[in-house]
């Protein structure tokens, strides 16, 4: 017969009775069923992550920092996390920390580096014992506290990603609450403010959402019909719209109806006419695999595009299942879903000056998402919902 693992053990509460002798072994095993109990709520009906502040920032230079050797220094503010095991990770204040020193020696050749902090505790406040144990296997004087604390994690080895689909299934293996990665560290000069990524961060929640993170279309932008024949690819075998994502899709969930392209004709109010142009898939084919991070959608009918025509572009993001078969949450907050590039698919906006035109300003006037940390991309953390963007036709540049 197996002994079961901690794991498989079933919760044991103390029971009271009259007469019943009481050691330090019950009052530990009782203080650890509550404590159990309360991280076991943690991760299956809220999940873990950062809740609030805890972010990565440059160390402010202090009046002796030419003294020092390294000068590659962060500071994390204060916030709370929650860990994969349900520990709650509290940052009371700011805490400096010099990247050179905390990382271990075998990783001092990488230029990126990943800063985390992770659940520890300690035993304090030592206190004298007023009786012995019979088996004699105390000692006289014993710690009267455990401390809950943190440690500040450091490396330049890319942290596993947590590939469960439920937080309460399977235990997690790596416990580090992962915060920032800092490209391109000069170990002898101050990090810059531009170096440091914080969307690697793990926000609170049991899952982390597939999201839309990028589009090659600039959204409520004029194009001209050249230039929207291009991104479109009509009546071409190259271009197309593309949509990027944070995880991987589905792509057997890639199917007809899920991505369209509607085009409202410039006109007076209602005597405006819609109508649909037809298109398909062309990446990724089924060959390429289970997963794809993108697709590209081209136009395949003839139909021409004339000045004052809005082209509505619809992603039925709920169709859209990741590799948990959930749906991508989909909604364009704000319509603040960046343009990004993607090979073969950046349109040249030609005007009379030869550049870019400056971009139309945000009439939201929010410059980062809610959660304070950027780039900006889709969902609201309910998941599925409507992906809805456009852009408006002009015959030429003014």
């Amino acid at each position: 017969m197996t002994e079961a693992t901690t794991e498989e053990q079933a919760f044991r509460r103390l029971r009271y009775f009259h007469g019943r002798l009481l050691t330090a072994r019950d009052f530990q095993r009782e203080q650890e069923y509550f404590r159990e109990k309360l991280k076991l709520r943690m991760r299956c009906l809220l999940g873990y992550g950062v809740v609030c502040g805890l972010f990565v920032e440059p160390a402010p230079k202090t009046g002796g920092e030419e003294k020092h050797e390294h000068h590659a220094r962060v500071h994390i503010t204060s916030g709370l996390g929650v860990d994969c095991d349900g520990n709650e990770v509290l940052v009371p204040g700011s805490c400096a920390i010099d990247l050179w020193d905390a990382l271990p020696e075998d990783e001092r050749t990488g230029t990126t580096v990943w800063v985390g902090v992770e659940y520890t505790e300690r035993a304090v406040e030592p206190t004298r014992t007023v009786f012995n144990s019979a088996c004699g296997d105390t000692s006289d004087c014993d710690f009267g506290y455990t401390e809950e604390s943190y440690c500040v994690r450091v490396t330049t080895k890319t942290p596993p990603k947590d590939e469960r689909c439920e937080t309460c299934c399977t235990r997690c293996e790596h416990k580090v609450l992962w915060l920032a990665r800092i490209d391109d560290v000069d170990f002898a000069q101050p990090v810059r403010e531009d170096r440091i990524h914080l969307d690697v961060r793990r926000f609170f929640g049991r899952r982390v959402p597939t999201v839309i993170t990028g589009v090659n279309w600039k959204h409520g932008h004029t194009y001209t019909v050249n230039e929207a024949r291009e991104l479109l690819g009509t009546q071409k075998n190259s271009g197309g719209l593309v949509v990027e994502f944070s995880d991987g899709v589905r792509v057997d969930s890639l199917r007809r109806g899920v991505v369209e392209i509607q085009v409202i004709e410039g006109g007076a109010g209602r005597n405006a006419d819609t109508w649909y142009m037809g298109g398909t898939f062309e990446e990724p084919t089924p060959k390429d695999g289970e997963f794809t991070d993108h697709f590209r959608y081209r136009q395949t009918t003839r139909e021409t595009l004339q000045d004052g025509d809005r082209v509505l572009i619809t992603v039925r993001a709920a169709f859209i299942l990741d590799h948990c078969c959930r749906p991508v949450d989909g909604t364009n907050v704000g319509g603040r879903v960046p343009f990004t590039g993607h090979a073969d698919t950046d349109v040249e906006i030609e005007t009379g000056h030869g550049h870019d035109p400056k971009p139309e300003p945000d009439p939201t006037g929010c410059l980062v998402p809610p959660t304070g940390i950027g780039p900006w991309t889709s969902g609201t953390g309910a998941g599925g919902d409507v992906f809805e963007s456009w852009f408006f036709i002009t015959e030429e540049r003014s």
